[in-house]
Protein backbone atom coordinates (compact mmCIF):
# COMPACT_ATOMS: atom_id res chain seq x y z
CA UNK A 1 0.00 0.00 0.00
CA UNK A 2 2.39 2.11 -0.72
CA UNK A 3 -0.17 4.12 -2.72
CA UNK A 4 -1.85 5.57 1.05
CA UNK A 5 1.29 6.31 2.70
CA UNK A 6 1.80 9.06 -0.18
CA UNK A 7 -1.08 10.05 0.02
CA UNK A 8 -1.16 10.27 3.80
CA UNK A 9 1.99 12.41 3.38
CA UNK A 10 0.54 14.80 1.17
CA UNK A 11 -2.45 15.22 3.23
CA UNK A 12 -0.05 15.98 5.98
CA UNK A 13 1.87 18.55 4.23
CA UNK A 14 -1.02 20.41 2.92
CA UNK A 15 -2.42 20.56 6.31
CA UNK A 16 0.74 22.33 7.60
CA UNK A 17 0.60 24.50 4.77
CA UNK A 18 -2.70 25.44 5.57
CA UNK A 19 -1.96 25.95 9.41
CA UNK A 20 1.16 28.02 8.37
CA UNK A 21 -0.91 30.32 6.02
CA UNK A 22 -3.22 30.85 8.56
CA UNK A 23 -1.19 31.69 10.79
CA UNK A 24 0.57 34.32 8.20
CA UNK A 25 -2.95 35.64 7.26
CA UNK A 26 -3.67 36.39 11.03
CA UNK A 27 -0.21 37.95 11.51
CA UNK A 28 -0.80 40.32 8.64
CA UNK A 29 -3.85 41.43 9.80
CA UNK A 30 -2.98 41.83 12.98
CA UNK A 31 0.03 44.66 11.72
CA UNK A 32 -2.22 46.03 9.50
CA UNK A 33 -5.06 47.18 11.64
CA UNK A 34 -2.96 47.89 14.56
CA UNK A 35 -3.35 51.68 14.17
CA UNK A 36 -0.19 53.86 14.93
CA UNK A 37 -0.35 56.57 17.60
CA UNK A 38 -0.25 60.03 15.76
CA UNK A 39 2.00 61.82 16.44
CA UNK A 40 2.44 65.32 19.03
CA UNK A 41 0.99 68.39 17.59
CA UNK A 42 3.29 71.26 17.95
CA UNK A 43 2.66 73.52 20.64
CA UNK A 44 1.91 76.49 19.17
CA UNK A 45 -0.57 75.14 16.79
CA UNK A 46 -3.94 75.42 18.80
CA UNK A 47 -6.79 73.67 17.26
CA UNK A 48 -10.74 75.27 17.66
CA UNK A 49 -12.56 74.48 20.43
CA UNK A 50 -13.92 71.14 20.66
CA UNK A 51 -11.92 69.48 17.60
CA UNK A 52 -9.55 66.57 18.08
CA UNK A 53 -7.34 65.34 15.37
CA UNK A 54 -7.69 62.30 13.17
CA UNK A 55 -4.38 62.83 10.65
CA UNK A 56 -1.68 64.82 11.25
CA UNK A 57 1.24 65.70 8.03
CA UNK A 58 3.80 67.99 8.86
CA UNK A 59 5.48 69.80 5.06
CA UNK A 60 8.28 72.31 5.56
CA UNK A 61 6.45 74.97 5.80
CA UNK A 62 3.31 74.01 6.98
CA UNK A 63 1.24 71.67 8.88
CA UNK A 64 -1.81 70.21 8.07
CA UNK A 65 -4.35 68.35 10.66
CA UNK A 66 -7.80 66.46 9.76
CA UNK A 67 -10.34 66.59 12.57
CA UNK A 68 -12.67 64.12 13.05
CA UNK A 69 -15.01 65.67 11.95
CA UNK A 70 -13.44 65.95 8.92
CA UNK A 71 -12.24 69.70 8.53
CA UNK A 72 -8.81 70.37 7.03
CA UNK A 73 -7.00 72.87 8.95
CA UNK A 74 -3.45 74.24 7.11
CA UNK A 75 -1.44 75.88 9.78
CA UNK A 76 2.16 77.49 8.34
CA UNK A 77 5.58 77.14 10.29
CA UNK A 78 4.58 79.73 12.97
CA UNK A 79 1.26 78.15 14.19
CA UNK A 80 -0.92 80.54 12.28
CA UNK A 81 -4.20 79.15 10.64
CA UNK A 82 -4.12 79.69 7.37
CA UNK A 83 -6.74 77.84 5.70
CA UNK A 84 -9.57 75.88 7.02
CA UNK A 85 -11.78 73.31 4.45
CA UNK A 86 -15.14 72.33 5.87
CA UNK A 87 -16.61 69.49 4.39
CA UNK A 88 -19.15 70.24 2.07
CA UNK A 89 -18.50 73.30 1.16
Amino acid sequence: MPELAWLRRLVTGLAVVMGLGMVAVAAILWVRLSQPPLPELPPQLALPEGASAAAVTFGRDWTVVVTEAGEVLLYDRSGALRQRVVPGQ
